[in-house]
């Protein structure tokens, strides 16, 4: 294991131990640590080292639009919602369907079944620190790989936005660890331990079946509708954003997970 201080530039360390295959990398994000994976032998690795269920999918990290473009099935209304959080710079996950060409740039091993729910769908994120961001965006961008992500800490439990609190477990299954308590700090710079968001917001846009929610348009009373199911770092700036872009949604939290 080794543990390097970011310094505010792509990690190529990690980009390069991802793209090797089987590695487990630890990251800053904006509300505490991650454990970045690329294939089905990383993600084993990391449900082992958290002690976190298989059934649970990870989530799908985007270093730009285009790659959620490319990866996912949207409508113009999702599109348009994410490239506001984007120019917002507003952390953000969605769960949605993975389109015919998103699948084609996972894995042949069986990543699939570690990424997705049974509905055949993921939670893709954008903006989830810069970071994260650049080694997802440098691995798209050097071949079209893909980077998956789960929270770096024992399942159930919070690391507080600090190295430390990754735990030993984790700490010592790591190939690398970045570490940068200062980043984390300062997107929070006035919370406390205990009224720190450790999470981020997540939408649903999909129904009981994993289908897309229809286009709104102007019509009242959709349904069903995009679903707030899990509440975290700028909800009140989401729920706005939601609230502009689409007559019809809802608040759900746990009702995903």
């Amino acid at each position: 294991m080794t543990r390097v201080v970011w310094d505010g530039s792509v990690e190529d360390r990690a980009v390069e131990r991802l793209e090797r295959g089987g590695g487990i990398v630890v990251c800053p994000t904006k509300v505490g640590y991650i454990i970045l994976a690329s294939d089905r032998e990383g993600l084993e690795r990391k449900f082992a080292a958290k002690g976190r269920a298989r059934t649970k999918p990870g989530v799908v990290l985007c270093g730009s639009l285009e790659q959620l473009a490319e990866l996912a099935e949207l409508t113009p209304e999702i599109a348009k919602f994410y490239r506001r959080h984007w120019e917002q710079d507003i952390l953000l996950g969605c769960i949605l369907p993975w389109s015919e060409r998103g699948r084609g740039h996972l894995p042949d091993d069986g990543t699939s079944e570690l990424v997705m729910d049974a509905r055949g769908t993921s939670c893709f994120i954008v903006r989830f620190g810069t970071p994260g961001e650049q080694i997802a965006r440098a691995r798209w961008e050097h071949g079209r790989g893909l980077t998956f992500a789960s929270s770096a800490n024992p399942s159930g439990q919070g690391n507080r936005g600090l190295v430390a609190g990754i735990g030993p477990r984790i700490a010592a299954a790591a190939d690398l660890i970045i570490e940068s308590d200062e980043y984390v700090s300062s997107i929070q710079p006035d919370a406390t331990l205990e009224s720190r968001y450790e999470q981020g917001v997540m939408v649903s846009f999909v129904d009981a079946h994993g289908r897309l929610v229809p286009e709104q348009g102007a019509a009242r009373s959709v349904t069903p509708a995009p679903t707030v199911i899990r509440k975290g770092l700028d909800i009140d700036r989401i729920m706005m954003n939601l609230a502009d872009c689409f007559g019809s949604w809802d608040y759900r939290h746990g009702e995903y997970y």
